[in-house]
């Protein structure tokens, strides 16, 4: 059993400082456009993932005005309380520790504590391009798989060198062959491993999103979810090698793992072209829940699930359907933003549960 007992936010984005007491397992977080519900969400998920769900540079989420951040969170495990600090210094370093032991490497804290976010952003991992997808698949499989967050590290590091490589042939024109044969040796077989486990996990996964996907829909509808990987018919080695002069005269890698693809269909039809607001986000909280179902399988617990202005765009069956797999059926601790705390209220209170409410 994972919990977030507590929160401390100093100069983080609009909070000069403020702490938070999570005392019910399902909470509340309401106020007005602006007041700050997505901060307070996106402060949890910095001491998850040591990082910001909603922007990447560090610097962007100080106080204006300020010159650093600190948040602190109190979590239990389920066997003893833990605290986790984010530290963002004056002169832009950045430091978090666990039970006050700072981390050599911060990728050693992914999956310590699991989380799922739902934002209305999100929408983009059903209607954007392919690297939403591989972004949403990534993020899931480095909380379960250290191997595999390491291989993609690896990976993503290699595939810079060989790009730039590729850029200086056509800059200088000059080829060193020897060093390309060197990177596309470095390069295959972090590929051919995360290629295998992305296709052994999606096995499990794919069916599970659609079994909810028409949970939350409440009814059957014909929606179909594939992998398309290249390497599904040649290892990295061999793709590497066909593709080389394409390599070249594009001066980058065109082909590998890091053009793997979702495919969503309806039908036989793309989906995000026929589907209906409704259904799209049906489509995205069934890839989420999917998402906090295996982490609970794999973790023995359930993740924190963070929800973000979740109803927009919803029937009232779906809102629903919903919040009784988050809330009832789930037994993880739950946040969920909204800007009106009546219509909050009542909806959790037809579930039958204890919650509480935060007024930002």
């Amino acid at each position: 059993m994972l919990r977030l007992q507590q929160i401390s936010l100093l100069q983080f984005k609009n909070y000069p400082q403020r702490h938070f007491r999570f005392t019910e397992r399902v909470t509340g977080i309401c106020g007005s456009n602006g007041a700050g519900k997505t901060n307070l969400l996106d402060a949890i998920h910095y001491l998850c993932f040591t990082r910001s769900y909603f922007g990447r540079l560090d610097a962007g989420h100080v106080l204006h005005g300020a010159s650093g951040f600190r948040l602190e969170g109190q979590f239990n495990t389920g066997e003893e309380d833990e605290k986790a600090v984010c530290i963002l210094r004056e002169t832009g370093r950045k430091e978090f520790m666990v039970n006050e032991a700072a981390y050599d490497k911060f990728s050693r804290h992914i999956g310590r504590y699991p989380a799922v976010v739902i934002a209305p952003d999100d929408a983009t991992l059903i209607t954007g391009t392919s690297e939403y997808r591989r972004k949403f698949l990534d993020a899931l499989l480095s909380q379960l798989d250290a191997d595999y967050l390491q291989a993609l590290i690896t990976y993503t590091k290699i595939l810079l060198q060989r790009n730039s490589l590729l850029k200086s042939f056509a800059d200088s024109g000059n080829r060193n062959e020897k060093l390309l044969e060197v990177l596309d040796e470095q390069l295959a077989a972090p590929g051919d491993l995360i290629f295998e486990k992305r296709k052994a996990f999606l096995t499990h996964f794919l069916p599970g999103v659609v079994h909810l996907y028409n949970d939350i829909a409440g009814k059957s509808e014909p929606v179909n979810l594939f992998y398309e990987s290249e390497l599904l018919t040649q290892n990295s080695a061999s793709l590497l090698n066909s593709n080389r002069q394409k390599d070249l005269y594009a001066q980058r890698t065109v082909s590998g793992i890091h053009k793997d693809e979702l495919d969503l269909q309806m039908g036989s039809q793309p989906f995000k072209q026929i589907a209906s607001q409704g259904q799209r986000k049906s489509l995205l909280f069934a890839m989420k829940l999917a998402e906090m179902d295996i982490l609970r399988r794999e973790k023995g617990f359930a993740p924190l699930l963070l929800l973000d202005d979740v109803f927009e765009k919803l029937d009232e069956q779906r809102i629903a359907n919903l919040l009784h797999k988050v809330c009832v059926e789930n037994d993880g601790q739950v946040f969920i933003t909204d800007t009106d705390p009546v219509r909050l209220s009542a909806q959790l209170k037809q579930l039958g549960i204890d919650f509480g409410m935060i007024d930002v």
